[in-house]
C-alpha cells in the first residue's frame, strides 16, 4: 500500500487505541501511542534507504526482511521502548508495545493483499507473497479513514465509535475484494478455456482488474471489465538458448529472478551484437512488458551493459 495510506492507518489505529481505558484517560499516554502506531505503521518501508545502493540492491531488499517474521516483533520493540522511557511511560510499556505491534502486522498484512507482495514468511521461506486482492492505493479505504480522523482531530468526535466502523468497513472492504478477486479469476478459466497459472489484479476502479494466464507454450493478458474478459497479447516463450544464457550470470538478472514469478525473455538482433529482454509478465499493461531487465551482448556473448528496472516514467501505470 502507499506510503499516504499506511500513516493515515497510523493515525486511526492510534483513534481506535481509545475503545481502551488506559488510553482514553490517560493523555500521556494517547500522545506516545499516537507517535508509535504512525511511525510503526510506515517502520517496515524504512528499507526505501537501500535505493542509495542502486536499484538490484533496493529490489532485493525491499519488502524483505523489514516485513518479516522477526521484523514484525522487533520493530514494535525499537519503536515503543525509547517512547515509554522518553514519555516516562515505562508501566505502560505493554499497552505501547502492543498496539506497535499491531500497526506494524497492519502494514505487512496489507502489502500482502497487493501484486508486489512481501516476504512476510522469512526466514522460513523467502518465498514472496502476494494476494492481489487490493491495489497499491484504494480510494474508499482512505476517504473512509481520513473521514474519520478529521471528524475525530477537527470536529471533537467520539474515537471509540468513529474508528470500529471505519475499521470494520474497511475489512468488509476487503472482504469484498477478496470474492471479486475469486470470481474473476474462475471468468478467466472459463474464457480462455485454457489450463495455466492465472493472476487477476486489481486497478484502483472497482470493477477493472488486469490477468495474467501461463501455459506450457504462452502467456496470455487481457482486462475484466465488470463481467466481461477481453483478452489483449498474448506472448510466446522463447527457448533459453546461448544468447540468453550467457544473461544468466549477471547481476541484474540473478536480481530480476529473485523476484519475478511470471517471466518471459526474448532477444534480437543489434548492430553489434544482441539485446536480451527480461521482463515480468504480472506487470504489463497497455500492451508493454514494463518491469524487467535488459542486457545488451556483444558478439562473443560477453555482456556489454545492463539495466534493471521499469521501463516507464513513474507517473504512468502500473502502480505497485
Amino acid at each position: 500500500m502507499d506510503t499516504g495510506s499506511h500513516l493515515l492507518l497510523g493515525v486511526t489505529l492510534a483513534g481506535l487505541a481509545h475503545i481502551t481505558t488506559a488510553v482514553a484517560h490517560d493523555p500521556a499516554l494517547a500522545q506516545a501511542l499516537m507517535v508509535a502506531t504512525v511511525v510503526g505503521s510506515h517502520a517496515p518501508d524504512f528499507d526505501t534507504v537501500a535505493r542509495l545502493r542502486g536499484i538490484s540492491f533496493y529490489i532485493r531488499f525491499h519488502r524483505g526482511i523489514t516485513h518479516s517474521l522477526p521484523a514484525l516483533f522487533l520493530w514494535p520493540l525499537i519503536i515503543s521502548l525509547p517512547l515509554a522511557w522518553g514519555f516516562g511511560l515505562m508501566g505502560q510499556f505493554g499497552i505501547l508495545y502492543g498496539w506497535t505491534l499491531l500497526a506494524v502486522v497492519l502494514h505487512v498484512f496489507l502489502d500482502m493483499l497487493n501484486a508486489y507482495g512481501v516476504q512476510c514468511t522469512r526466514p522460513i521461506s523467502k518465498r514472496w507473497v502476494h494476494l492481489d486482492v487490493l491495489a497499491i492505493f484504494e480510494p474508499l479505504v482512505f476517504a473512509v479513514h481520513l473521514a474519520a480522523a478529521i471528524w475525530w482531530i477537527a470536529f471533537n468526535g467520539n474515537p471509540s465509535v468513529l474508528f470500529p466502523v471505519a475499521y470494520g468497513m474497511t475489512l468488509l472492504y476487503i472482504g469484498v475484494r477478496a470474492w471479486q478477486h475469486h470470481r474473476n479469476v474462475r471468468r478467466v478459466a472459463r474464457a480462455l478455456e485454457t489450463s495455466g497459472i492465472s493472476h487477476v489484479f486489481p486497478s484502483m476502479h472497482p470493477f477493472r482488474w488486469r490477468f495474467v494466464v501461463e501455459t506450457e507454450e504462452l502467456f496470455y493478458t487481457g482486462r475484466i471489465e465488470y463481467a466481461r474478459v477481453i483478452l489483449e497479447d498474448m506472448y510466446p516463450k522463447q527457448q533459453r538458448d546461448a544468447i540468453i544464457q550467457a544473461t544468466v550470470g549477471v547481476d541484474g538478472v540473478r536480481t530480476f529472478l529473485g523476484f519475478a514469478q511470471r517471466i518471459h525473455v526474448t532477444w534480437k538482433e543489434i548492430a553489434d551484437g544482441y539485446e536480451v529482454t527480461w521482463s515480468d509478465v504480472r506487470f504489463w499493461y497497455n500492451r508493454k512488458l514494463p518491469f524487467g531487465v535488459d542486457v545488451v551482448l556483444d558478439r562473443d556473448l560477453n555482456v556489454v551493459d545492463h539495466r534493471l528496472g521499469w521501463r516507464k516514467k513513474a507517473w504512468d501505470p502500473p502502480f505497485v
